[in-house]
C-alpha cells in the first residue's frame, strides 16, 4: 500500500515539473551574419530538443527509482541526468545571452565589476575568448559570479556540465563551443567564431543576471 502511494506521489509529482523547450526571443535568421539562420535551427529546435526529451525521460527514470528505493538506479542514472539536464540549463541561458540588438559594451554595475577584476573589458574579452578556445574537445566558456567573494569569473566547463552544479558560480555569459554551434558556418575554426559570438552578446541580460546574482 505504501510502495503504491509513493509510485503515485511521484507520478504526480514528474508530471508536474516536465521540461520544455523555450521558444527564441527572436527568429532563427536573426543573429545573421554573425550566426547563421541553419545553425540556430538545428542548434534549438533539433539538439536543444533533444536535451529536452532526454531529461524528461531520464526524469521519470529517476523518480521510478526512488519510488521504489532503489539506489543503484538512481546512482546509474546521474550521468544522463547531469548531461541531459545541463543541456537543457545551458541552451536556456545562451538563446537569453544572445541578442540581434547585441554587442557593443555593457554599462553600469556590470562593466565596473568587470573593469575592477580584469582592468579592462577588452582584457576580459580576451582573456574569456581565449579560455574558450581552449576548451578541449566540446564544453562551454562562462562568466560567473562567485557567491561568496562577489568577484566575477571566467571558467569553463567539458561537455554539457552546468556551470553553478560544477563550480557553484552563477551562471552569467556562456559560450557554446560544441561544434554543432558553429561548425556549419566556421567549419573547424572555432576562434573565428568565438571572437564573432561577441557581437551578438546581449549585454542587458548579462546585466540582469549579474544584478540577480549579487542581491
Amino acid at each position: 500500500m505504501l510502495q503504491s502511494r509513493l509510485m503515485k506521489l511521484s507520478r504526480l509529482a514528474q508530471a508536474r515539473c516536465k521540461y520544455t523547450l523555450p521558444e527564441l526571443p527572436y527568429k532563427y535568421e536573426a543573429l545573421e551574419p554573425v550566426v547563421n539562420r541553419d545553425i540556430m535551427e538545428i542548434h534549438h529546435s533539433k539538439h536543444h530538443a533533444t536535451y529536452v526529451n532526454n531529461l524528461n525521460a531520464t526524469a521519470e527514470k529517476v523518480s521510478a527509482a526512488v519510488a521504489e528505493g532503489n539506489a543503484g538506479a538512481i546512482i546509474g542514472l546521474h550521468g544522463a541526468l547531469k548531461f541531459n539536464g545541463g543541456g537543457h540549463i545551458n541552451h536556456s541561458i545562451f538563446w537569453e545571452n544572445l541578442s540581434p540588438n547585441g554587442g557593443g559594451l555593457p554599462t553600469g554595475d556590470l562593466l565596473s565589476a568587470i573593469e575592477a577584476e580584469f582592468g579592462s573589458f577588452d582584457q576580459f574579452k580576451a582573456k574569456m575568448s581565449a579560455a574558450t578556445i581552449a576548451v578541449q574537445g566540446s564544453g562551454w566558456g562562462w562568466l560567473g559570479l562567485n557567491p561568496d567573494s562577489k568577484r566575477l569569473q571566467i571558467a569553463t566547463c567539458a561537455n554539457q556540465d552546468p556551470l553553478q552544479a560544477t563550480t557553484g558560480l552563477a551562471p552569467l555569459l556562456g559560450i557554446d563551443v560544441w561544434e554543432h554551434a558553429y561548425y556549419l558556418q566556421y567549419k573547424n575554426v572555432r576562434p573565428e567564431y568565438v571572437n564573432s559570438i561577441w557581437d551578438v552578446v546581449n549585454w542587458e541580460d548579462v546585466a540582469a543576471r549579474y544584478a540577480a546574482a549579487s542581491s
